[in-house]
């Protein structure tokens, strides 16, 4: 196989990989929002999520018994992340459904708050100074060779559990939010929750839960981000989550459209990491530090996008208003 076919193979499969912790991320805004609850802290959940799972694999390889079982293991750790973010979630839903407090100022508080918690918990686990969580590698599915065919080397050089976990939660959530009563109930309780509590839907239940949900999904993206990076856990998800809250604005709150969106800014993404190895793209050889300018792309591109989008989304009516049920 041509080169340049290997290298439109490796530009493929590490779009899906990084496609998959946008796509998880942007379902799980979307789900708070559609809620009535604006979770800015989507970025703090994804590295509390990729902080106890990430820990839980190394501790696993280190015991001998997670290369025994990698996929197993890997299926554990991804319940870690979405049950260890479920639970950093919490705060958010407390103090914006129990204490109506700022909700942006809320997820900014959570966003700071958790890459310096993983950082403390990573240093007294392992000690002053070390904060990379290595990622062992037969996490991965499946193996590849140079004389690997396109079709094998799309699938399998960037595959992690991961993947069709983020297939199969994104079925389960189209139908949970369009095909259920729960969703009914979650999308009335974002656009009129007054309505909704006139016909005995518990409002702040309802918060609570799209809340739940979009912590269970951040913290499981947190760790496919991780993997899919495959440098080991820094404490960051490199500003993954305010990606994702793009990818659910230009998806338009819907799931269909999120996976589409979160295809196309993870294609960017991957260009920036793979322009060296792409002949048709300028090298940008006599400007300083221009290996950093394909770096920014997917950040250029989503303002870009935002701005001749931004006008034709259309939010939940009440999202960011606290609930107040003596206010009818």
């Amino acid at each position: 196989m041509s080169m340049n076919m290997n290298i439109l193979a490796d530009v493929l499969s590490s779009t899906l990989a990084f496609a998959v912790p946008l796509l998880l991320v942007a379902l799980g805004g979307m789900f708070s929002e559609r809620g009535g609850i604006v979770n800015i802290a989507l970025e703090g959940i994804m590295i509390i999520g990729a902080l106890f799972a990430c820990h839980f694999l190394s501790m696993a390889n280190a015991a001998g018994w997670g290369e025994q079982n990698p996929q197993l293991t890997m299926l554990a750790a991804v319940l870690i992340a979405g049950v260890t973010g479920l639970i950093f979630s919490l705060l958010l839903a407390f103090a914006s459904i129990n204490l109506k407090a700022d909700q942006t100022i809320g997820g900014t508080a959570l966003n700071t708050l958790a890459p310096a918690f993983a950082i403390v918990l990573t240093w007294a686990i392992q000690g002053q100074g070390q904060t990379t969580v290595n990622i062992p590698k037969w996490i991965r599915i499946g193996s590849i060779s140079p004389e690997s065919g396109f079709i094998h080397r799309f699938i399998f050089k960037s595959m992690y559990l991961t993947t069709p976990i983020a297939i199969v939660l994104l079925i389960v959530s189209i139908i949970l939010l369009y095909r259920t009563r729960f969703g009914m109930r979650l999308m009335a309780c974002g656009e009129h929750p007054q309505a909704a509590d006139s016909v005995g839907v518990n409002v702040y239940k309802m918060r609570y839960a799209g809340v739940m949900i979009s912590g269970f999904l951040g913290g499981i993206g947190g760790l496919a981000f991780t993997v899919a990076a495959g440098s080991g856990f820094l404490s960051s998800v490199g500003g993954y989550g305010f990606l994702a809250l793009a990818v659910m604005i230009f998806g338009n709150w819907n799931p269909v459209r999120i996976t589409f969106a979160a295809l196309f800014f993870a294609l960017f993404k991957v260009i920036g990491s793979y322009a060296s190895n792409i002949p048709f793209l300028p090298s940008f050889s006599g400007v300083k530090a221009s290996q950093y300018l394909y770096q920014m792309l997917p950040y250029i591109v989503t303002m870009v996008v935002l701005v001749f989008t931004s006008k034709k989304s259309r939010a939940p009516k009440a999202e960011g208003i606290p609930y107040d049920k003596g206010s009818r």
